[in-house]
């Protein structure tokens, strides 16, 4: 045989040598979750190993992760359902505790780099993402909530804005609003392709965002469609995006391939709560060898074509990524 693929496999050395996808560090993005309220620790129960945090015990985590190599964070607010309304009108209140707590971890980590989450669902009484009018979720009346939120958010000092609510038009409507507060430096990273998948469970636990009413089938993607998302990544792309998500990651690669393929911007890729959940109990109960099944999975998402991948598996990446250096 002329060709033997075997001997660039025969040895560790020879495999690292010839391998085609490696994951760094700063390739990855950490979600972590806020509440209001002083030394608070609060385990979320389906996501074993992520916790909600209080600001002054986040700043301690995000140094902790800070040490370790990561320099990523997205920040989501868990807000107490007494503070929400229809207008999600706290989202732009400076006097809010996500907005306070940017600032604090600012001014302690300015290095760092800050993502926001921008959406009605945290703030929101009807738990969608968009204004709700008479059972229907309106688009053109949503934009202007969305882009208030956006600039408090950049005033407060986050680095990069999230939308994540899917409404048609919100990426152009957003950076026009920046760019008339003169934060024409701060970047949107679209979620361009987040689709009404079944593994946001953990996540709507985290935050208690679950729609009280219908679902999010009339905005979020249908699962079965690949070049909507193309669709959806030119008009993002037009509209000023910087950088194009895919959400969810595990189920989506093939979504994620196409766009590194069709887009000049980076691309990246939401690893989400329920992929992290199934993981996750499976490790727990011996059923996988739990770093292994983790690292595959990453590489995977990276491989298929995400410069940036959000995952809650950011910290222990980050620990064994150390260790397997020595």
């Amino acid at each position: 045989m002329q060709q033997r693929p075997r001997r660039n496999r025969k040895s560790e050395a020879v495999r690292e040598m010839v391998r085609e996808t490696r994951l760094p560090l700063s390739s990855l993005m950490y979600p972590l979750f806020m509440i209001d309220g002083e030394n608070q620790c609060s385990p979320i129960h389906s996501m074993p190993g992520i916790s909600r945090w209080s600001a002054d015990r986040l700043i301690d985590e995000i140094a902790e992760c800070v040490s370790l190599g990561l320099r990523s964070f997205v920040l989501f607010p868990a807000f107490a359902d007494s503070l929400k309304d229809t207008e999600a009108t706290l989202s732009s209140d400076p006097s809010n505790f996500y907005l306070q707590s940017i600032r604090a971890i600012k001014a302690r980590f300015p290095e760092v780099i800050l993502m926001s989450d921008v959406a009605m669902d945290p703030y929101s009484s009807d738990g969608h993402d968009g204004l709700v009018r008479n059972g229907e979720i309106v688009n053109d009346e949503t934009l202007p909530i969305l882009a208030r939120m956006a600039v408090a958010q950049a005033e407060a000092g986050i680095d990069i804005i999230g939308p994540s609510d899917m409404m048609d038009g919100r990426v152009g409507f957003i950076r026009k609003a920046l760019d008339e507060a003169g934060y024409t430096g701060v970047s949107i990273m679209s979620y361009t392709a987040k689709y009404a998948s079944a593994f946001y469970g953990p996540f709507r636990d985290a935050l208690d965002s679950a729609p009280r009413s219908g679902d999010k089938k009339s905005y979020q993607m249908d699962p079965a469609n690949r070049k909507e998302a193309l669709r959806e990544a030119v008009l993002d792309e037009a509209e000023g995006a910087d950088m194009l998500m895919v959400k969810p990651a595990l189920c989506y690669l093939d979504v994620i391939l196409k766009l590194s393929e069709n887009s000049v911007l980076p691309i990246a890729a939401y690893n989400v709560s329920g992929e992290y959940a199934m993981l996750k109990a499976a490790g727990i109960n011996g059923w996988i060898d739990y770093e292994r099944a983790v690292k595959e999975c990453l590489l995977s998402i990276h491989r298929a074509g995400a410069n940036i991948i959000l995952t809650y598996f950011a910290k222990e990446y980050a620990t064994w990524y150390h260790a397997d250096k020595g």
